[in-house]
């Protein structure tokens, strides 16, 4: 179309995982195991689900444009004001509002390669220059290499911690020099979307880090330990002007009625939490241990899934053949790991049931 511009023209669309309901039809299979998205097996906070369903009777109603509640109920939990939170329609949102608010027209984003592919999705749609430093060793952010980069014209840096897809990881002795040469005038983005399942020694402490570098930026998901994926519910930390710009710029209503209940109430269920966590701790080693002997190469990780790289197997042709025996995992090509897949921990009996799958279609 002539009206649309060259960087809406290229862009290349976010393909989601297969929902299981569009797998069972296709292929005629029951029983889906889905551990392609990196969702809570568990399911949702049982508290977020009874304030959501009390929360459905007043549908009727606009939402509070504000977020009141939910964003004080945010507040109160990591002790900042609550003038410090922005609230989104998942995390997703929130980062293409800090582009879009942000980076104006000759000024850069940047991050690593091979990264959460939303970062270079929000940059290209508004036409920004995105900047991206290589990984080391393969899977792992570099963050000297993004360092170099770094210029006058950066803007908004985005670093994923733990990292999508790899799962992969950097500690606070490694970000600290590289927060130490960004200049004032540019936003760090540090996405912590899987940070509740972290328990490797010396990760950074991103909450105290924000008061000393009042140009770090925090976000954080509902999506994953709590379980709320389907309400699409994110939130982020940022100094109050920093704050105040996003909310100027953010649509009106952005974080619908239920996803607002629903997010405060799951932030007191502690015990659904320390169920999360206590699954994927049990079951990452195992569903590793797994695939280890299957023939694949899985890279360390700390979040809810694990990448693993099965040389010799093209990703779509494994991807499909797993469909077929009714499991959904997510090929990863588009990152640049064609032979890889990225496989959420589930249940037990999913991981069980994946595992065997994978066997049968490697002919072990």
């Amino acid at each position: 179309m002539p009206l649309v511009p060259p960087n809406v023209a290229t862009l290349q669309p976010y393909v989601p995982g297969k929902p299981i309901e569009e797998v069972e039809r296709e292929y005629g299979v029951t029983g889906v195991a889905k551990l392609a998205s990196n969702e809570n097996a568990l399911g949702p906070s049982p508290r977020a689900l009874a304030a959501a369903r009390e929360a459905c009777a007043r549908v009727h109603l606009y939402p509070d444009g504000s977020a009141f509640y939910l964003k004080e109920a945010i507040a109160r939990k990591f002790g900042v004001p609550s003038a410090e939170v922005v609230v989104g329609n998942g995390s997703n949102e929130l980062i293409e509002l800090l582009v879009r608010t942000f980076v104006l027209e000759g000024e850069e984003v940047l991050t690593s390669a091979q990264s959460f592919v939303a970062y270079k999705l929000a940059a290209s749609a508004h036409g920004r220059t995105l900047v991206e430093a290589p990984m080391r060793e393969r899977f792992h952010y570099d963050l000297d290499a993004l360092r170099a980069r770094l210029s006058a014209r950066t803007k908004v840096v985005f670093l994923a911690n733990p990292d999508n897809p790899t799962g992969t990881w950097f500690l606070e002795r490694d970000l600290l020099p590289f927060l130490e040469a960004v200049p004032p005038a540019a936003l760090v983005v540090l996405d912590e979307a899987y940070v509740e399942y972290v328990d490797v020694p010396g990760f950074p402490d991103a909450m105290a880090l924000r008061r000393r570098f009042p140009n770090l930026v925090v976000l954080r998901t509902f999506s994953k330990i709590y379980g709320l994926a389907g309400l699409r519910l994110g939130y982020l930390f940022a100094r109050p002007e920093v704050a105040g710009y996003l909310d100027r710029v953010r649509a009106p209503f952005n974080v619908n009625l239920v996803a607002q209940a629903a997010g405060a109430a799951a932030l007191d269920d502690e015990e659904h939490v320390r169920r999360s966590r206590a699954l994927v701790r049990e079951g990452r080693p195992f569903l590793e241990a797994g695939l280890r002997a299957l023939g694949a190469t899985v890279v360390p990780s700390q979040g809810n899934f694990v990448l693993a790289d099965l040389p010799g197997r093209p990703g779509p042709a494994l991807f499909e053949a797993l469909l077929r025996e009714g499991v959904v995992v997510r090929p990863v090509g588009g990152y640049g790991f064609p032979t890889a897949q990225r496989v959420t921990v589930g249940t037990r009996a999913e991981n069980e049931k994946a595992l065997a799958a994978l066997a049968r279609v490697l002919g072990r």
